[in-house]
């Protein structure tokens, strides 16, 4: 289940960091969100490097950020993607240095 929260003053319903990067490897391994476990690999949802490539495109332009990973050498990057909560935890990251 998504964990969001309604903005009174705005009335905009905020959905977490969390939850959005799941949604998007969700949508990439053709899995619903609450199939996604944290400790899941990208490789254990099916997910090819192809896939990964995608996912981070989608962070990015979800997130406004630049991921540092490196395709062609992903055990190189500073943008850990061993697991989704290493993911999250990467972008949340991202996230928090761009504000």
């Amino acid at each position: 289940m998504l964990d969001s929260r309604w903005t009174a003053e705005e009335g905009i319903k905020h959905v977490s960091i969390k939850d959005q990067v799941i949604a998007i490897i969700a949508e990439q391994a053709l899995m619903s969100p609450d199939e996604i476990k944290l400790e899941d690999s990208p490789a254990d949802l099916g997910i090819d490097s192809m896939g990964l490539v995608e996912s981070i495109f989608v962070i990015e332009e979800t997130f406004d950020v630049s991921v540092p990973f490196n395709a062609n050498e992903p055990d190189q990057s500073d943008f850990d993607i061993s697991t989704v909560q290493a993911i999250v935890k990467a972008v949340e990251n991202l996230v928090a240095a761009k504000d």
